[in-house]
């Protein structure tokens, strides 16, 4: 097995489906058979899930909200999420799963402690992190790497939806454009090409964290990448920016 732990990162939409807002049983289900696919692996899973099916920050100015307040809507719609993720995961499979969020509310989930977490992953616990990291101005990108690098995984998932990796150009408007098998960070970075936030790539690459982004549409890629293969684009510390055949 490549990966021992590994993080997930998938965005709010995804629970969503093709509705764009709220959330799809059909959707779920998907996430759901994913991630305790990979625990019927041996792989110990963390997850980190947006808002943008419930709000989304960018939002702010034409609602005429201040962008800190935005964030903190944004972040309380994680929490949400990571509730109804694990609320789903349980009644789907036999692993237990934890939310841990970093803005306190005991009564519906544990605070975020990193060795707790830790424990939990060690125990074959899913965890589920929500709330961000408890600070406005920060994307879920970033959370998702910040949390990966504390809990020690190996590897974080990009899961996208509708692409099958990182792209020359946007292949839904450029016919010519072309995947990356690989992708060194500082080619990434230098010719910003949008992966995922920027500060979180910059994150990654200082901690040496591999980065695979893949179609998460596609039945059983999370599988076949901690398994070994080359699915979607890597982007690591040993990576060389090259294209797919």
């Amino acid at each position: 097995m490549r990966y021992k732990r590994v993080l997930f990162k998938i965005s709010g939409g995804a629970l969503a489906g093709p509705d764009g807002l709220g959330f799809h049983p059909g959707a779920l289900d998907h996430i759901c058979k994913e991630i305790l696919d990979l625990r019927e692996l041996g792989v110990e899973v963390a997850v980190v899930v947006g808002g943008g099916n419930i709000f989304r920050g960018n939002v702010a100015e034409a609602w005429d909200i201040e962008r800190a307040e935005a964030d903190n809507i944004g972040m309380l719609g994680t929490v949400l999420n990571a509730i109804m993720l694990r609320a789903a995961l349980k009644a789907r499979g036999p692993y237990e799963a934890r939310v841990l969020t970093a803005i306190r509310m005991e009564s519906v989930a544990e605070p975020f402690i990193r060795l707790r977490a830790i424990k939990h992953l060690e125990k074959g616990y899913i965890v589920v992190f929500g709330g961000g990291i408890g600070q406005p101005y920060v994307t879920t990108d970033y959370t998702g790497v910040q949390r990966a690098v504390e809990t020690r995984c190996d590897a974080v998932l990009i899961a996208k939806e509708g692409v099958d990796g990182v792209y020359t150009a946007d292949p839904k408007k450029d016919p010519s454009a072309r995947r990356y098998r690989s992708l060194a960070y500082t080619d990434a970075i230098e010719q910003d090409i949008r992966v995922m936030d920027q500060s979180a790539m910059l994150l990654a690459r200082d901690h040496g964290l591999p980065l695979h982004v893949f179609d998460f549409d596609q039945p059983g890629c999370a599988g076949r990448i901690c398994r070994g293969e080359d699915v979607g684009t890597l982007l690591g510390p040993d990576s060389k920016t090259a294209l797919a055949d």
